[in-house]
Order: structure tokens, then sequence, then C-alpha cells
């Protein structure tokens, strides 16, 4: 792969990542399904998980990794009805590995305000995403995706 079509390649992701966080904030199903693998794999494993308190702010998405296309979107829209949420990616790390493969890590921060009177009010996280992706005919997907976070702020409801 040249040199341009490594560059090409990492704005393609930049902008998938950047779709990624918007389907998230607009709840757009059809958007989010666009933008994995079919065998896509997805570990939020902790990620809502407030480490003083051990409370976890949406159990639905973060207690299991998640597999398949299916699956792991039916979990996301599930976890975040009710939340009104704002996802911000910023720095990635971005190498292609070959013309079909590429692998990041998306430093994060985002902001979760629950409306569906649970036990938790809020959460503001940060973290890092740690993906990989695939080139599928013409267009990157996310193939693999796990979220860590170093910070967790719950306010309880």
């Amino acid at each position: 792969m040249d040199d341009l079509a490594r560059l090409i390649s990492v704005e393609e992701i930049k902008a998938l990542k950047a779709r990624y966080f918007r389907g998230i904030d607009e709840k757009n199903r059809p958007l989010l399904e666009s933008l994995f693998t079919d065998d896509v794999t997805l570990d939020y494993r902790g990620a809502a998980t407030d480490p003083s308190s051990g409370v976890n702010a949406m159990p639905e998405a973060t207690e299991a990794v998640l597999h398949g296309l299916k699956t792991s979107v039916d979990a996301m829209m599930r976890s975040i009805e009710g939340v009104v949420s704002v996802h911000h990616g910023m720095m990635p790390e971005i190498e292609i590995t070959s013309e079909r493969t590429a692998k990041a890590i998306w430093p994060m921060t985002d902001r979760l305000k629950f409306t569906g009177g649970g036990a938790v009010a809020e959460l503001t996280g940060h973290g890092h995403y740690h993906e990989t992706y695939e080139r599928i005919s013409r267009d990157w997907k996310i193939k693999t995706l796990k979220l860590t976070r170093f910070r967790v702020d719950i306010v309880l409801a």
C-alpha cells in the first residue's frame, strides 16, 4: 500500500468512528448496523462501572462480550434507551496493517444522562477504544471494539 492509499484509509477510518459516535448519540440503528462486520465482537465489560461504588450504569451491554452484528446492535440499542449521550473521540493512533486490515486506539470522553428513572442519573467516562477494522468491498468496518475506562464518575439518582 502506498502512502496516499494509507492516508486515505486513515481518513476513512476517522470518518467511520465519527459515524459510530453519531450513531450512538442519535440512537440510529440503521447507521450503527452499517458500521460493523457481520462477525463483530464488542467488549464494553466494566466500562460503565464506578470503581468506588461498584454501580454498573449499563449492565445490558457491559456485563458480557457481545458477538455478531444483530446481537451486538440489539444490546447497544437496549442499553442506550432513555439515555441522552454525548461521545467525543480524539487524537487516534491508527495503524494500517494491510490493504484490508487496520487497528486503532481512540482516547475518548462521554457524558450520559439517564432519563429512565433508574438508580443512576449521570455517568461521565474517560478512557480508550481499542479497535480493529476490516475493509469489506470498498468500506472500512469495525471488526472488534474494546472500551477501557480509566475514570468513571457516576451520579446516583
